[in-house]
């Protein structure tokens, strides 16, 4: 691996320089060897123009200019002056790179003059590589088709290959992705075969940035991780993967990822030699996602900064790009005047003249203002509704809610309501490429304005049916896909059993005070890997599959409930508003503020984890009633007047699914069940239990007082299979939940709301997660989780629910009982009793959970324990 030896062939030479891009390492090692051994001129500049391209690679842009203004004067020392033609190329890369792009380009155009056949390929491949980093990417594209037309004429694959993935890179940032695509797999073809080690890991980096733009998020993720393998094994920083891993988090949803992902990056940069010009690039990517994150201020700061250094390295795409981040922050943190509405208005048209990505979101973003200040949008919103009928799923959506804003300030309701349509299955389609419910739920929120639209036009006309409609139309709609199931990796096995076992270890020294921060440090990274291979999981696609089950209309939802009372309760501009259907007539009423609403819950489950510790204070009961009173007038309004005792289907936003329903003086005789839409209602009703009617217990450890109900509960059903004693593994228990009739899990539960997929319950052998659950095949049809806060969720998106719910509904569970709030584990022990017992009867868990709730509260604890479990599905 040391590389070429002699350095006294033309041979010698290129080899050498093809090992700075291949092998940085053993580049540095062979030309330093050069350089002690060689009185050649020749060798010499070829030796001090491989350190000056590992040097640069590397951020080091002091030592790269050194490096190559010694290989040029070797070089003329040398008589040949293509050898300084070559060195004036890479002098005016590197130049470029690191912010004096004027030089640069004057050291690259003075190359191309003096330079032919497979050298002028060369040096044009290295010119329109600096011209695609500066966004001149028309001009690029000419250059790299002369030189790839040069390149292939000369026999030389490997210059071929660099050509090929630096004009695909121009190809992408003007949005022809195929033909991006096309050179970045024959560049990967040509570089293997060339042996190009760190090379190829940029096409697959670049192949990763298509799959993004494309929507295929999980293919994105894996090629990137692919990519970083490469980059470690060769001692490489890249500083671009943090770039493109922000890019597709935020593609995903997954804004607050995408933060912590460049402010990683640009504390590692701030300590590692990076080019000025990746600095700039990796500021505008933390701003992009500052922005997404809800934090204008810092996105306003980040992208000012990335603004300034692109204009001085007269970076003008770039700059433009910048520009609208920094507009789009100043504007949500308050920024309200004409003079930015103008603004926006010239940006969006320089950027649609450039054709960047961003496009489409500066019109509609103009146009909106135009909108807030009165004045004529129909330009602005027609141009960015060009973009509704091709490119990326989400460009389209984009596209078709400007056509949906301008057919609505045009009062043409019709057309509004189609274009939301037609806007929402655009973000479906990008949707249908993701496996990991996680990234499904997140990616919901690219429809969430699309869906407000026709809600606001629904509210307008008050047509309670229309609001319905439409906000089951894009409600749980994660819910609303098949679950997959992450293929059989053992890689992923392992991380998980590994991740138990350090939950245990740290549960143990936690116990005996000792210090638990390597441990801790373990956990984080085993989380980390854990998250990042379950969200490469793609989605389950076959040649006959289609866009999936057509969702069912509002008369069968309305058919279907019989006897059921439907609260559904909806989110929008603040405000809740409610619709019920009883007895086949859907009305329509106002409720309370979300905020509110969330300041009652919050008040009423506090409350509940007082009562559950079982002495409360003297009028407590009094308080508790009254938080009751006040929490239904907020979320129910006088929706409340139309129930009379009957079973109830509540269907509430995400933000307030962690509500305790029979706290509601109207629903506390009532069975109550909760679902994250009606059509998910429906599905679980309608669904087919297993032929077998298998029943599994599962006790946890730290449960003693547990054992003896759950012995009960045992004996009441034939050949019931219970793990329990050290037996509850998490394998053993997977097992017996796969597709069991009822499953029945005692344990101790933690909720985690940093991050909701690793919250667990504690078996013998550690924590099983949330991601423990997600590789079941068929999760239990119903399943009784008597565990602190199981039914707790994180709400992203468009109203889903990141957490236990949110996994096992879609996996096949019809009927869930969970709690909302920390239980009593005594308390609660009675009252799964009485629920079994009920089931045993034939009733379902919600009206098994109504009359156990009656029967079982004889005390402070057991009443908590009654009012913390809410039943969910069918």
């Amino acid at each position: 691996m040391g590389g070429p030896v002699h350095g006294d062939t033309a041979t010698d030479h290129a080899a050498l320089l093809a090992l700075a891009l291949s092998r940085p390492l053993d580049a540095v090692a062979a030309a330093s060897r050069w350089l002690d051994t060689s009185a050649d001129p020749c060798a010499l500049s070829v030796a001090h123009q491989t350190l000056g391209i590992v040097a640069r690679d590397s951020g080091r842009a002091d030592e790269a200019v050194a490096e190559l203004r010694a290989a040029m004067r070797s070089a003329r020392a040398c008589g040949d002056p293509r050898r300084l033609v070559d060195v004036r190329a890479t002098m005016g890369t590197t130049l470029a790179l690191n912010g004096h792009t004027a030089a640069g380009l004057r050291q690259l155009d003075a190359a191309a003059r003096h330079s032919d056949g497979l050298l002028g390929g060369q040096v044009l491949m290295r010119r329109g590589a600096v011209l695609g980093v500066l966004g001149r990417h028309d001009e690029a594209l000419r250059d790299l088709g002369r030189a790839t037309t040069l390149l292939r004429a000369a026999g030389d694959p490997m210059w071929e290959g660099r050509c090929r993935t630096h004009r695909g890179m121009s190809y992408l940032a003007l949005g022809q992705t195929d033909r991006a695509e096309r050179d970045f797999v024959i560049s990967e073809r040509l570089l293997t075969a060339a042996g190009q080690d760190l090379e190829i890991a940029w096409s697959w980096h670049s192949r990763a940035r298509v799959a993004q733009r494309r929507g295929e998020l999980p293919t994105a993720l894996r090629l990137l991780d692919r990519a970083a393998e490469r980059y470690a094994a060769l001692a490489t920083s890249e500083p671009e993967l943090a770039i493109d891993r922000c890019n597709v988090l935020l593609a995903a949803g997954l804004a607050a990822d995408a933060l912590r992902e460049t402010d990683g990056a640009i504390a590692a940069a701030a300590k590692e030699n990076v080019q000025v010009t990746r600095k700039a690039e990796l500021l505008f990517a933390a701003a992009t996602a500052a922005l997404a994150a809800a934090s204008p201020a810092v996105a306003a700061q980040r992208a000012a900064a990335a603004h300034d250094l692109f204009r001085q390295q007269a970076r003008t795409w770039w700059q433009l790009r910048a520009s609208f981040v920094l507009l789009s922050a100043q504007h949500a943190t308050g920024a309200r005047d004409a003079r930015l509405a103008t603004r926006a208005a010239d940006l969006a048209h320089r950027l649609g003249e450039l054709r960047a990505a961003e496009a489409a979101r500066a019109y509609l973003f103009a146009g909106r203002l135009a909108l807030e200040g009165g004045r004529e949008a129909e330009t602005l919103l027609g141009l960015a509704a060009g973009f509704r009928r091709s490119g990326a799923a989400i460009d389209r959506a984009t596209g078709w809610l400007a056509k949906a804003l301008w057919a609505n300030g045009r009062g043409q309701d019709r057309e509004t309501l189609l274009a939301c349509g037609r806007g929402l299955a655009a973000v479906e389609d990008q949707l249908r490429h993701l496996g990991a419910q996680e990234l499904r739920a997140h990616a919901t929120a690219h429809g969430a304005q699309l869906a407000a639209v026709a809600q606001r036009l629904a509210l307008r006309r008050r047509d309670a049916r229309m609001l319905l409609r439409w906000s089951e139309r894009w409600r749980a709609s994660a819910f609303a896909m098949p679950a997959a199931r992450p293929p059989d990796d053992p890689q992923l096995t392992a991380d998980l059993a590994a991740l138990r076992a350090v939950g245990q270890a740290l549960d143990v020294a936690r116990e005996k005070g000792r210090p638990t921060g390597g441990l801790d440090g373990r956990r984080i990274r085993l989380e980390a890997a854990i998250r990042a291979r379950t969200r490469r999981v793609e989605a389950v696609r076959s040649p006959m599959s289609g866009p999936g089950p057509a969702r069912p209309s509002i008369a069968e939802i309305v058919a279907a409930l019989g006897e059921l009372r439907l609260l559904e309760i909806i989110e929008l501009d603040g405000l809740l508003h409610v619709v019920t259907v009883a007895n086949g007539r859907v009305r329509l009423h106002p409720a309370g503020s979300v905020r509110a609403a969330e300041r009652e819950v919050q008040f009423a489950r506090f409350l509940l984890r007082r009562l559950a510790l079982g002495q409360p204070p003297p009028g407590f009961t009094g308080r508790l009633a009254a938080a009751g009173q006040l929490l239904e007038e907020t979320l129910l309004g006088a929706a409340a007047r139309e129930l009379d005792g009957g079973p109830v289907l509540v269907v509430p936003p995400g933000s307030l699914h962690a509500v305790p329903w029979s706290l509601l003086p109207s629903l506390r005789t009532s069975a109550v069940r909760v679902a994250p839409s009606a059509t998910a209602w429906l599905a679980a009703h309608r669904a087919t239990p297993p032929r077998r009617r298998r029943v599994a217990l599962v006790v946890g450890p730290g449960l003693e007082g547990t054992a003896a109900e759950v012995r009960q509960i045992a004996t009441g059903y034939p050949g019931p299979v219970v793990l329990r004693d050290g037996q509850a593994t998490a394998e053993r228990t997977l097992a017996l939940l796969d597709d069991a009739w009822l499953a029945h899990v005692a344990a101790h539960g933690t909720f985690r709301a940093d991050s909701p997929l690793f919250s667990s319950l504690r078996l013998d052998d550690g924590p099983l997660t949330v991601y423990d659950l997600a590789r079941l095949r068929r999760a239990p049809y119903q399943l009784v989780l008597a565990s602190c806060e199981s039914a707790v969720g994180v709400p992203v998106g468009a109203d889903e629910l990141v957490g236990m719910v949110g996994a096992l509904i879609p996996k096949g569970t019809a009927s869930l009982l969970a709690s909302v709030v920390p239980v009593n584990d005594a308390a609660t022990a009675p009252l799964m009793v009485e629920v079994h017992a009920r089931l045993r009867a034939g009733v379902d868990l919600a009206q098994a959970l109504s009359v156990a709730r009656a029967v079982a509260v004889d005390d402070p604890a057991g009443l908590a324990a009654g009012l913390a479990f809410v039943a969910l599905g069918r």
